[in-house]
């Protein structure tokens, strides 16, 4: 999948922010299927700041991966906003990363009606921080159009983690 010129020219000023600030990024995805660590990693510079990324898009890898307990993802569903909460706090507990964005959802076809196609949630972990988490319903828009749509929420919350952390060290992010 190619990416836009605005969404490339988007991950370009999160790396170049976070690499101003000295802080290094994770990802942890299910329903994107590693696209916000591709296209982060498709510019030159990435490894500055792109610490690593986890394509958990089974609720086993979700598990195996990042220590999610199956009972939980059984409480909750995978599509959730508890399920996005701790995919970006284990993101952040297993990688020397300072900001994690997990993103899990339905990008269709399908859903349910309590879970429709265009549910995404996605959580934001920021050392030293509460866990931020944000529930977008994109609408059933095509698989495409849902995934692009979830990268670039993703790419928004990595510049509001960067901002955050800047509040704490004034002039990092400057």
């Amino acid at each position: 999948m190619m990416f836009s010129g605005q969404l490339t020219q988007k991950a370009e000023s999160v790396i170049d922010h976070a690499r101003t600030a000295g802080i290094m990024i994770a990802t942890a995805e299910s329903c994107t299927g590693g696209l916000v660590a591709g296209l982060l990693t498709s510019l030159a510079g990435a490894s500055d700041v792109f610490e690593r990324g986890f394509v958990t898009y089974s609720n086993e890898a979700k598990t195996e991966l990042l220590g999610i307990p199956t009972a939980i993802i059984a409480a909750h569903g995978a599509v959730s906003a508890e399920i996005a909460r701790r995919m970006a706090t284990q993101c952040l507990l297993k990688s020397n990363a300072d900001i994690a964005v997990s993103i899990t959802g339905v990008a269709g076809p399908g859903g349910s009606a309590h879970k429709p196609a265009g549910l995404v949630y996605f959580g934001l972990a920021v050392r030293d921080h509460p866990v931020r988490v944000l529930c977008q319903r994109f609408g059933d828009r095509g698989r495409n159009t849902v995934r692009l749509a979830a990268v670039e929420t993703a790419l928004a919350l990595f510049e509001q983690g960067v901002d955050l952390i800047a509040q704490i060290e004034p002039g990092i992010a400057d």
